[in-house]
């Protein structure tokens, strides 16, 4: 295990979202959501920097009074990953940079370094991200779950909100629920800024999918630990009532 490699996890949060009016700073059991990401993530062990990318000065202020790290960023980048490229330019020394996205409060840092084993190992995928089994009965028609597909090296095919793949027949296949957590390597990173946002990323409103459709692969990572991601009103009241544990 490669216990030197650098990696740095940029967290973007943006003020604005259509869903949920002003999520970074909504308080989940007393504390900004933005802070719990921050936090949480802040007990992974293989963290060499942790900073947040944003471009709301009331989101910077609550992650500067707790002692974090924040960093301004242009409001008109359009994804998350591109917030975070941006900030990993001013980094050259970092070997991987991870991109965690605001809206996972519960975090944990078991998590994160299921997402960096492959680099911890001594691979070099030019990305990988993290998913978990889908609830087949409850998740597999729902457009707010993201379903994920692979080949046989782990290696995603695709990502959709549609329910993937199409059981023709009676049988089993594994789709699993894509999490919104991504580990690029810096230089791969630096890549994928510039290239334009493609016909299928925009259609399904997902930015990995710019990656398989330039004919680069990413790596999926599996964890059988479930969190709880908050995009829609009914999640933000379950996260007043969820038991957060390491």
């Amino acid at each position: 295990m490669i216990a030197r490699m650098k990696i740095l996890c940029v967290i973007p949060s943006r003020i604005r979202s259509t869903r949920l009016p002003r999520k970074p700073l909504l308080p989940i059991q007393g504390k900004p959501m933005v802070q719990w990401t921050y936090e949480n993530a802040a007990r992974c062990k293989w963290l060499t920097g942790l900073i947040v990318a944003t471009d709301d000065m009331e989101i910077a202020d609550i992650i500067k009074g707790i002692g974090g790290k924040v960093a301004m960023t242009d409001p008109h980048l359009p994804t998350g990953s591109e917030r975070v490229a941006a900030v990993a330019e001013d980094f050259p020394e970092m070997d991987v940079i991870i991109n965690l996205q605001g809206d996972e409060p519960f975090i944990k840092p078991s998590m994160l370094e299921a997402l960096v084993a492959p680099y911890l190992a001594g691979d070099t995928p030019e990305m990988t991200t993290l998913a978990s089994p889908l609830d087949m009965t409850h998740s597999y028609h729902e457009p707010g779950a993201v379903k994920v597909i692979t080949d046989l090296k782990q290696n995603a095919i695709y990502f959709s909100r549609a329910p993937i793949p199409y059981f023709r027949t009676e049988t089993t296949a594994p789709v699993y629920h894509h999490m919104g957590l991504y580990a690029f390597r810096r230089d791969f990173l630096m890549t994928y800024k510039s290239l334009p946002q493609t016909p299928l990323e925009i259609a399904e409103s997902l930015e990995q999918l710019r990656v398989i459709e330039n004919g680069y692969k990413i790596r999926v990572c599996l964890t059988k630990e479930k969190t709880l991601e908050i995009n829609t009103p009914e999640e933000y009241e379950r996260a007043q009532k969820f038991v957060y544990s390491v």
